[in-house]
């Protein structure tokens, strides 16, 4: 699967088409959105049944990711599980893959609105993380606040423009007729697309999205030909 290269606060990065973004300078990949064991949060709050394969579709799609560029660091941004019980609930052989997965390379869990608690699995966990010139965090500032201004004291120092980069929103993009999950991005921010297999989205056109990102925003469509595209409002 292919992937489009473009520079992000000074960095080159890749918006990889499964859904992930790529930095090679850091060999980091990062994820957004797993949503891990939603058909089981569902069921147990009284929903319809959903198949209960979502989990390992996520988990597996991922490790082939993994297994391709070999990323020295992984950085899941917020809601990686559907709640904090969600954590718990994985079947036996999805909680081994994502202990294996977790086990073997620096993996930072961003907190996110359904899994505020800590995994239970290895890794670091984070509200904010900061590497160089990138800030990691789940849900983007309000456009009018400052990215300056959300750095903690304990981040790495950054002397260049700073990018954040962030997730939660679950983005999409309706071109042509048909809707795929989207990067979006633009001098400051970036959002990601949910990763997850049962994951909905957010069409870029709501005003959720349109009054957050600049004008001159860019979409990246995900899918086996990554499509670049001015963000449709």
């Amino acid at each position: 699967m292919s992937a489009y290269s473009f520079s992000f606060a000074g960095e080159p990065l890749q918006a990889l088409g499964a859904g992930a973004l790529w930095w090679p300078a850091q060999q980091l990949l990062c994820v957004s959105d797993l949503h891990l064991a939603k058909s089981e949060r569902q069921l147990r709050r009284g929903g319809s049944a959903l198949p209960p394969y979502d989990s390992r579709d996520t988990l597996l799609r991922l490790s082939q990711l993994i297994d391709r560029y070999q990323p020295k660091t992984v950085i899941c941004l917020g809601d990686s599980f559907d709640d904090d019980a969600a954590a718990r609930a994985l079947p036996d052989a999805d909680h081994a893959l994502l202990e294996r997965l977790t086990q073997t390379r620096r993996w930072i869990w961003i907190t996110g609105n359904h899994d505020p608690a800590p995994t239970g699995f290895d890794g670091e966990a984070a509200d904010t993380l900061q590497i160089g010139p990138l800030l990691f965090r789940h849900i983007a500032t309000p456009a009018d606040t400052p990215l300056s201004h959300t750095v903690s004291s304990t981040s790495d120092a950054s002397n260049g423009s700073l990018g954040e980069i962030s997730g939660h929103y679950h983005p999409k993009v309706r071109l042509r007729g048909s809707s795929r999950p989207a990067f979006l991005m633009d001098q400051q921010r970036m959002i990601l697309p949910a990763f997850g297999t049962y994951t909905g989205g957010l069409c870029s056109t709501d005003p959720a999205l349109s009054t957050l990102m600049a004008p001159n925003a860019l979409a990246v469509l995900t899918g086996q030909r990554p499509l670049p595209c001015p963000m449709p409002r």
